[in-house]
């Protein structure tokens, strides 16, 4: 299901007892959030709403009051965030949850109950029994999945409705200098609205001026750097990076993924795998799988691997040595350019 379905069948008073929302989109969350609450009268809001963090709070309590029939109201409203049990991401569990009176529960829906499960993950544990039952019984709304094309839309709906103009090359060249984050796009509106007060026109140069780069924006630029031998400004950059307090591990983690990515597609573009089918099959963003199509057309293969061994290289050395991240990195920049020139 697509946001704009959701909101219309909720519109239209067409009520389900369980939805699951997938995906880390915070804007999206936040708009789906308060269309929800909104379905419960002003006056019922104390006593038929109630919202729960997994993190903190047995899923037994938050089962406990969907069982509870409405308070002269019509509709109960409980909403599950961080429900990281449904996950198989490995965490130090603060809380013994209570699974199998979940799984009552989703075996027993109630109809007097809206049930809101609000996943912002990536992806959940297929293989779980907990998540089968999910799949059967709940409306999903994956926002990992959410297209280019409804992204621009809520960014241009909220322009204009603020009397701002954005020209579709800029309105894209916003997304790239966010990483194509919904949530991140709409943070920087605020500013870019008060920097472009007068004029009411927001360009690129006005972005540029504005808008911080995201680390993996930054990331980006630095794979190109790499590939293209620059060696000046690739050390200049991942200097920068560091002095901005990002970690030394966390950056080289986020170029081998980088790689790993470009390879990849790099491959399985060769075989034949379609944008879609790529993202598909990666679990990966499409809009990355965008990026990476576009850029592996100027990348050899070799050169790829290289660099990805090479960081593989540096991030033993950095969890074995006592030499500077900087000084690995440089050494890293001297081989790959002497291995392919």
């Amino acid at each position: 299901m697509k946001i704009n379905e959701l909101f219309n069948s909720l519109t239209q008073n067409n009520i389900q007892p369980l939805y699951l929302i997938k995906g880390n989109q915070e804007y999206l969350i936040r708009q789906i959030k308060n269309k929800f609450i909104s379905l419960i009268p002003k006056d019922e809001i104390a006593m038929n709403y109630a919202n729960y963090d997994m993190e903190n709070t047995n899923i037994s309590n938050a089962v406990e009051d969907a069982l509870s029939l409405p308070f002269f109201g019509e509709k109960r409203l409980v909403i599950i965030n961080n429900p990281y049990f449904l996950t198989g991401n490995r965490v130090k569990e603060k809380i013994d949850h209570d699974i199998n009176s979940f799984i009552n529960y989703l075996n027993n829906l109630q109809e007097n109950t809206i049930m809101l499960v609000i996943a912002p993950y990536e992806k959940l544990d297929s293989r779980k029994k907990i998540n089968k039952i999910i799949e059967k019984k709940a409306v999903i709304l994956d926002l990992n999945n959410i297209s280019d094309h409804d992204i621009k839309n809520a960014l241009k709906n909220k322009i204009d409705n603020n009397g701002y103009y954005i020209d579709n090359q800029s309105l894209s060249y916003l997304l790239q200098r966010t990483s194509n984050d919904l949530s991140n796009a709409m943070s920087e509106l605020d500013k870019l609205f008060l920097y472009c007060h007068q004029s009411k026109v927001i360009d690129k140069l006005s972005i540029e001026k504005v808008v911080t780069k995201s680390l993996d924006q930054n990331v980006f630029d630095l794979v190109n750097y790499v590939i293209n031998k620059n060696s000046s400004s690739s050390i200049e950059l991942y200097n920068q990076l560091i002095s901005s307090n990002n970690e030394p591990l966390q950056i080289n983690a986020i170029l081998l993924s980088q790689f790993r990515l470009l390879i990849q597609v790099k491959v399985m573009s060769n075989k034949g795998y379609s944008q879609g089918k790529l993202a598909s099959k990666l679990r990966v963003h499409p809009y990355r799988i965008k990026l990476a199509l576009h850029s592996i057309r100027d990348y050899k293969y070799k050169e790829l691997i290289d660099a990805y061994l090479g960081l593989v290289d540096i991030e033993i050395q950095m969890k074995s040595s006592n030499m500077s991240a900087g000084l690995l990195f440089e050494m890293f920049m001297i081989k790959f350019i002497d291995k392919n020139m």
